[in-house]
């Protein structure tokens, strides 16, 4: 059987304790992942500032030729994986199995990771506003107007505790490598295979193995992590960021409650983007931050909420091989029984309407799994607490609400679509804080644009700008 390692910066170490990984539908053992303990790390991040010690010697120029290259290694090549070798085939049908995400789903997820990679150079060209990476190797220099700048690095190393359930947020801890900073990664339960085989890919693509640690493991590996990175992503839940979201330290990623808003100047014609709404709302399976799970109008709701409901409501589970699958399985016992649970109390609330229920159950069990399907509800008012709701499949409330009302009552909202001409409405949404990411125009929720950051800057996460002066620069 495949056993995936501990890797202590670049080196493979087997643990006693292994946690088996099964196939969600066969229940077939995949592979065993050593088991790490946060005593371990703890005492490996002594040994942190080795890791940028190293890339620093190689120039940041150079470092994102290699990175380009080892795009290509991470979708293309065969590359080493614990006491096996993995083919892209491999990489696709193993994430699928564990993950519960369909094959074309976690091959489109492949291809974003690889564009990234393919596109870091113009990427933190666009993060650094223009700085030449020679000034944040340095720490300092004198930018092309003549004025000397100092940028201090913050951390030896970036930490991230990563999730199981949309491989794509990988995308947020690559640049941290042509930026010269080691990685120390907690890979989800589930999804072990992007964080090795990226790592397999940069390795063979000539980045020093000794600048990466991958701990795989429990909580207290995630815990130890995050104490002992002075840098670090943490990706879970609402409970997750109001633990520590006052840790400047700690950059987390929640739930995005992503939204669309349609202005009343358009909105007699949503069927012109109803399509983007479906596309906004599906895409991925639901599983990402960046899904639409609520669409805002002053009229004509009840009119969109059925069209949605007509339009995902009959989508069934298909075998995670066919091409035409879009839903993704929950492969932790109970946890698509404990959602659908708490789905169901709120439906009953007043000014609730479910929408796809005439189109059979929504809840779909299974020997080894269970599935959600699209589910779609219409709410009266913002005042409806389901308004305020954002599940791991695709769900979307379409709220009824004054325009005027509208950006105040959407709460925090990671991606904003905001349709309108409206001059004043494209002002305020402009100036609302709530809005991470904004989208004015037809622009589906889902659509990034990479030269953009997602959710806070990694330039302004990993390093400080501060007052310098010297004699002689």
């Amino acid at each position: 059987m495949l056993h995936v390692p501990v890797l202590r910066w670049g080196k493979p170490y087997e643990s006693l304790e292994t946690d088996e990984i099964y196939h969600f539908r066969t229940g077939e053992p995949i592979a065993k992942v050593s088991r790490a303990n946060g005593g371990l790390l703890q005492r490996d991040l002594k040994k942190a500032d080795r890791a940028r010690q190293i890339l620093r010697e190689i120039p940041c120029d150079e470092l994102l030729d290699r990175v380009g290259r080892a795009a290509d290694r991470y979708e293309q090549g065969d590359l080493p994986l614990g006491n096996g070798t993995q083919t892209p085939a491999d990489f696709v049908r193993q994430q699928s199995a564990s993950t519960g995400l369909p094959e074309h789903l976690c091959r489109a997820n492949m291809a974003k990771n690889s564009f990234v990679l393919k596109n870091m150079r113009q990427i933190l060209d666009c993060l650094t506003r223009g700085l030449p990476l020679e000034i944040l190797r340095r720490g300092c220099g004198v930018e092309d107007r003549g004025v000397i700048v100092s940028y201090q690095a913050q951390t030896p190393v970036l930490g991230a505790v990563l999730p199981s359930n949309s491989p794509g947020v990988h995308t947020l801890w690559l640049p941290a490598v042509p930026l010269q900073f080691g990685l120390v990664l907690k890979p989800g339960s589930q999804e072990p295979w992007t964080v090795y085989r990226m790592i397999a890919a940069f390795v063979d693509a000539g980045i020093p193995a000794e600048a990466f640690a991958v701990y795989p493991g429990r909580q207290d590996v995630g815990a130890a992590l995050l104490s002992a990175c002075r840098r670090s992503m943490i990706f879970g839940s609402a409970q997750t960021i109001e633990q520590y979201k006052s840790n400047p330290g700690v950059q987390v990623h929640g739930p995005g409650f992503s939204k669309i808003l349609l202005g009343d100047d358009v909105v007699d014609r949503w069927e012109d983007y109803l399509d983007l709404m479906v596309e906004s709302i599906y895409a991925n399976s639901g599983r990402g931050c960046i899904n639409c799970s609520g669409v805002w109008a002053s009229r004509h709701t009840r009119e969109i909420a059925d069209a949605l409901a007509e339009r995902l409501g009959p989508i069934e589970p298909k075998e995670p091989e066919d091409p035409q699958a879009g839903l993704a399985a929950f492969t932790v016992a109970g946890m698509a029984q404990g959602v659908w649970t708490m789905l169901e109390n709120d439906l009953k609330q007043s000014g609730v309407t479910h929408l796809t229920e005439k189109f059979g159950p929504r809840l779909v069990e299974l020997e080894r799994c269970a599935y959600l399907r699209p589910t779609i509800v219409h709410c009266q008012s913002p005042d409806c607490e389901i308004a305020k709701r954002e599940f791991m499949f695709p769900f979307a409330s379409v709220v009824q609400c004054p325009q005027a009302e509208m950006l105040d009552k959407i709460g925090a909202t990671l991606v904003g679509t905001v349709i309108t001409e409206n001059d004043a409405l494209i002002a305020a949404a402009t100036d609302a804080i709530n809005i991470d990411r904004l989208n004015i125009g037809p622009i589906p929720t889902t659509r990034l644009n990479w030269l953009q950051p997602h959710e806070g800057n990694i330039i302004d996460f990993l390093f400080r700008s501060r007052a310098y002066q010297r004699v002689g620069i």
